[in-house]
């Protein structure tokens, strides 16, 4: 009887160890969190109790796929860095899954993503990759929704707190089918930028008037913009004893030549035509779709607006400008090369100026930021070309977003997607917002915390509370073949730039050279959804003769210059 007693309790041994250890691992776990939420993620919109309720979620969540190890990529901005090397940490404490988050260059990001859409091999369990891509992502079919995995395989690994309506860049990952392709992580948009502190200088706004008739102030289009340059360059030439310029800008036959127009200079310039997020039947890299669905060519002879008016014009004015009013160097550096020098204090102002540089132009002992800390710049909406009509987008936005393909093990993919919302969750995007500068949710963007912080960040709050912000956008989906297609532009843009073509034989090469890869596109049937359907060549005066884009060349591409005072445009978004 003894002996029984005995067997029994001996059985149930392991049992309690388990239970014991499961405890002891759960308290790891809440343990864990609890560190996180108290040292790093110590401000978010969500009370420190909905932050550990959140974490719990994760950890539970998690259960199945612990110890196992992924691998995804990002491209490397001061957001995924942070996502990189404190996110990815704090997940595999909180949950028991390692992430390796590879940072590597956008364009190696593209071309991983490539190689695994065209051998079905996985290569990464999880990408952040460019909503530009979207049309090419519901055009292949080789990209899980997330909205079939929040509905499928991925319902009980979705986050009750996730909230979709807080992301304020969902349109630009949806495709026409109304499903969600990607899921927002990082967002910044192409700007103007400016030297408040000389613009409000009395003698220089003197001088300006005097000059050119009207006040000295934000440019509203072009023609302000280049009067503005000219003055700089021209007119003031020197301040404090130092050369001035008032313009920067790159012109190195390099890929990145490429995202300087495939990131909406041509809509800026007025090219495409109305409607938001992209122009609609034609957008901004001149490709015309047919029936919101199926592109039927970027030469004005097909309907496209790649090589017609207002894209010349558009490139005219970028090898003008760089040439006269950018420092001499400038025609020499790729975009990363030039990105940090209007913070060496030499340029006046900067048209396309994108707020991912926001964080690197803010820090102390710079020439453009004050003792207190507040910059000497300011960033405002662009201005826009003469062809530009109200409706119309005026500016780009880059949106970084998780994407998943079919090629990822199941198990593989789900684990990624829990990391790819930790990396979003409420708990941690308001830090994560104010180490990157890359907004992602209304309730960041809305808090106490930003608005603090607003006064050191030149605009950039006040032009993502203001409604101005609804006009910048990525690349849409007419482009059927985002990788394809967006390595043509360097190579043409670059016979611009370095003067062994005009602009105009410059994008009649550009247009051509698409449409063939569309051409190829349409033969191969490799895009049963929404493939090209190419129009045939006619006539390009039936086209210009058509309303909308393409649109025929203005008889004056140089109105007079508007300005706006910086002031009186914040207070127009309030």
């Amino acid at each position: 009887m003894h002996y029984n007693k005995k067997k029994i309790a001996l059985a149930a041994l392991p049992f309690a160890v388990m239970l014991h250890s499961a405890n002891i691992w759960a308290d790891a776990y809440s343990d864990a969190a609890e560190k996180w939420v108290d040292s790093e993620f110590t401000v978010s919109t969500l009370s420190k109790q909905q932050q550990l309720d959140e974490m719990h979620w994760f950890t539970e969540a998690a259960k199945k796929f612990r110890g196992m190890e992924i691998n995804v990529a990002s491209e490397t901005l001061t957001t995924h860095k942070y996502e990189s090397q404190v996110l990815a940490k704090a997940f595999q404490e909180i949950t028991g899954i390692k992430v390796n988050h590879d940072l590597i260059q956008e364009g190696d990001v593209v071309e991983k993503l490539q190689t695994q859409m065209q051998s079905g091999r996985n290569i990464y369990d999880a990408y952040v990759n460019d909503s530009d891509l979207i049309g090419t992502h519901f055009r292949y079919g080789k990209v899980v929704p997330i909205s079939d995995m929040m509905q499928g395989d991925g319902k009980e690994f979705t986050s009750p707190t996730l909230d979709l309506a807080d992301f304020i860049g969902l349109d630009f990952t949806t495709g026409p089918d109304g499903k969600l392709y990607q899921l927002p992580t990082q967002q910044f948009a192409n700007l103007y930028w400016f030297r408040a502190d000389w613009f409000a200088r009395a003698d220089l706004k003197e001088k300006f008037k005097s000059i050119y008739g009207y006040e000295l102030g934000v440019p509203v289009n072009w023609s302000a913009y280049e009067d503005i340059a000219e003055f700089f360059t021209d007119k003031v030439k020197t301040i404090d004893g130092e050369p001035v310029y008032g313009h920067m800008d790159y012109g190195k036959k390099d890929p990145s030549l490429g995202w300087r127009f495939t990131d909406a200079w041509f809509s800026m310039a007025g090219a495409g035509d109305k409607g938001t997020p992209n122009g609609l039947p034609v957008d901004e890299w001149g490709i015309r779709i047919k029936d919101a669905c199926s592109p039927v060519g970027s030469s004005v002879s097909r309907g496209g607006a790649t090589n017609g008016p207002a894209a010349v014009y558009a490139t005219t004015k970028y090898v003008e400008w760089l040439r006269k009013y950018a420092p001499p160097e400038a025609q020499g550096m790729t975009f990363s090369e030039s990105g940090p020098v209007p913070a060496q204090g030499g340029v006046a102002q900067q048209i396309f100026w994108y707020t991912a540089f926001t964080a690197d132009m803010t820090t102390k002992g710079l020439p453009v930021v004050n003792e207190d800390g507040t910059p000497k710049w300011r960033m405002a909406p662009s201005p826009v070309g003469p062809y530009w009509e109200e409706g119309m987008k005026k500016g780009y936005q880059d949106v970084g977003a998780w994407t998943f393909m079919n090629s990822t093990p199941e198990d593989r993919r789900l684990a990624a997607w829990l990391y790819a919302q930790f990396t979003t969750a409420k708990t941690v995007s308001l830090q994560k917002t104010l180490v990157g500068l890359t907004p992602i949710r209304e309730s960041d963007i809305n808090s106490p915390e930003m608005a603090a912080a607003a006064p050191k960040l030149g605009g950039l709050v006040e032009f993502y509370k203001g409604p101005a912000r609804k006009e910048w956008s990525p690349t849409g989906i007419n482009v059927p073949d985002y990788p394809k297609l967006a390595q043509l532009w360097w190579q043409y843009i670059s016979q611009a730039a370095s003067g062994e073509a005009t602009p105009q034989e410059a994008l009649n090469g550009l247009a051509a050279a698409q449409d063939k890869v569309m051409q190829r596109l349409e033969r191969a049937n490799v895009q049963p959804l929404c493939g090209p359907k190419l129009n045939e060549p006619r006539d390009e005066a039936y086209w210009l003769a058509q309303p909308g884009s393409p649109k025929p060349k203005l008889a004056n591409e140089k109105p007079q210059g508007v300005t706006v005072s910086y002031d009186d445009l914040i207070r127009s978004w309030e």
